[in-house]
């Protein structure tokens, strides 16, 4: 049987060598070309078992090239390389027909497993689908290699209707790959509906979910259609699917294995056109050992599981993910700002315990709070620094702000070992709350003063008067 012929079209010399010699040495015969022109001709004439192509060329885009190539020879497996590693490549790779993706740097190792797949398995007839605009917003901001690999699931994912189960840490952006899911994917034109388990209350999830008749129930005055029927056609997203309580987990095991519901009161079935993407910040095997999950709804939304890794296994992302924010403040507004490396590095040295949003949270209190241009390290470490207080230190989160207060106050005597404080402590004390009250709520308003004034129940020229006495940076609209 003779040797399998790979064709390797890529403007890089040196990697059309690394790769010549690597799968040479495997027994397959190999061409070599740093054109898309000449990548065609050879596919044209009918050359080569599989392809291996960059995405950037000097004469076209590797991307653009994939559709004529597989119109003519649809059975030939195609491997995308590309150093603009995002998940828009890794998505327009798939869709146009892509056996794999590969982000640069690439591992060696993993080429040749992905050429042995690619031969060994042959390819349908593959379907064409027309390019996002190149305009269109980064749904996902990073380049490290645990974000890579993200990207190439969510590419292998978007043409298919699989039930995906999404786990990560609270801020990690379980809802921005959901969307991604769904508005890279043959769905994208119908609905996305999202849903938070942990937000409605027990009582109403059925009918939040499944709708229901009038008179169903007392104070069902009208019809509801619920989040079933509305992302007809489309994607229904339940987050947080852990707090579902066990009689709804039976509801919806039931959907998920007839294809259909019954809207609460009501005896006509509905056929249920969803792609179901769940997600949770919950260890769901844990719930099920603890008889809160059902082990047979688990296993229907564990089709496909994907983890999102927090911040910290991807620090190299956060350089990316800061310019990404600083340009959306000033998009929406506000004030347009530059951040120095020391300042990110700074960044790069935090734990961020609430990932992505905790991130995206600091740099618009930077860009809100700061008159400065330019944002060093010294106005990072001060915005950071109450976030280093271990567990230990901090006040629960759930306890209110009267248990923080007494918390913060008993800390402080104890440290000082009954020593009394300066005279003044309840107006310092209000001090302190008022600041962080006020600027929050400048930051929830985008700087708008007569919401924030609203927002506080106060007058627009007391909150003027309040910005001043606190020093208090006034936001730019």
């Amino acid at each position: 049987m003779s040797a399998k012929t790979i064709l390797i079209a890529d403007d890089d010399a040196g990697i059309r060598t690394i790769l010549n010699q690597a799968l040479s040495r495997q027994g397959y015969e190999v061409r070599t070309t740093g054109t898309a022109a000449t990548l065609w001709r050879w596919v044209s004439n009918g050359e080569g078992d599989l392809v291996i192509t960059d995405v950037v060329m000097p004469d076209e885009n590797g991307l653009d090239l994939l559709p004529r190539i597989l119109k003519l020879r649809p059975d030939l497996p195609i491997i995308v390389m590309s150093a603009q590693n995002t998940v828009i490549t890794a998505v327009r790779a798939a869709e146009r027909g892509a056996y794999e993706y590969l982000p640069k740097p690439f591992d060696l190792n993993e080429v040749l497993g992905a050429v042995r797949k690619g031969l060994d398995r042959p390819r349908a007839k593959a379907e064409a689908v027309s390019a996002q605009s190149e305009e269109e917003k980064l749904p996902l901001i990073g380049r490290s290699a645990a974000m890579q690999e993200i990207y190439r699931i969510l590419a292998r994912l978007t043409m298919t209707d699989l039930t995906v189960m999404i786990t990560g840490e609270s801020g990690t952006g379980k809802e921005l790959v959901a969307r991604a899911l769904h508005d890279f994917g043959k769905r994208r034109n119908g609905p996305f509906v999202a849903v938070n388990m942990a937000a409605i209350p027990r009582e109403l999830i059925e009918s939040e979910l499944f709708g229901h008749e009038k008179g169903a129930f007392t104070g069902a005055s009208m019809r509801s259609v619920g989040r079933f029927e509305q992302a007809q056609g489309g994607t229904l997203f339940l987050d947080e699917i852990g707090d579902m309580p066990l009689e709804a987990q039976t509801r919806l095991l039931r959907v998920l294995q007839e294809g259909e519901f019954t809207p609460v009161g009501s005896r006509a079935t509905i056929d249920a056109d969803v792609r179901i993407i769940a997600a949770t910040h919950q260890n769901l095997r844990h719930l099920v050992n603890q008889g809160l999950f059902r082990e047979d709804l688990f296993y229907r939304l564990n089709v496909v599981p994907m983890r999102l890794p927090p911040l910290r296994e991807r620090l190299e992302d956060i350089s990316d993910l800061v310019r990404h924010f600083l340009s959306e403040a000033a998009a929406e507004g506000l004030s347009s700002k530059s951040i120095t490396q020391e300042a990110l590095s700074r960044m790069r040295a935090h734990d961020w315990p609430g990932n992505v949003r905790e991130l995206e949270n600091l740099v618009r209190r930077l860009v809100a709070l700061y008159s400065e241009d330019v944002i060093g390290a010294d106005i990072v470490s001060a915005e950071l620094s109450d976030e280093r207080r271990t567990p230990a230190e901090a006040p629960m989160m759930s306890e209110n702000l009267s248990s923080a207060v007494e918390y913060h106050l008993q800390h402080y005597f104890a440290a000082h070992e009954g020593e009394l404080p300066p005279a003044g402590l309840y107006h310092r004390i209000l001090q302190e709350v008022e600041k962080p009250l006020i600027s929050a709520c400048l930051v929830a308003t985008r700087g708008n003063q007569v919401k924030a004034a609203e927002l506080l129940g106060l007058n627009r020229n007391t909150l003027r008067k309040k910005l001043k006495e606190l020093n208090i940076t006034a936001i730019r609209q």
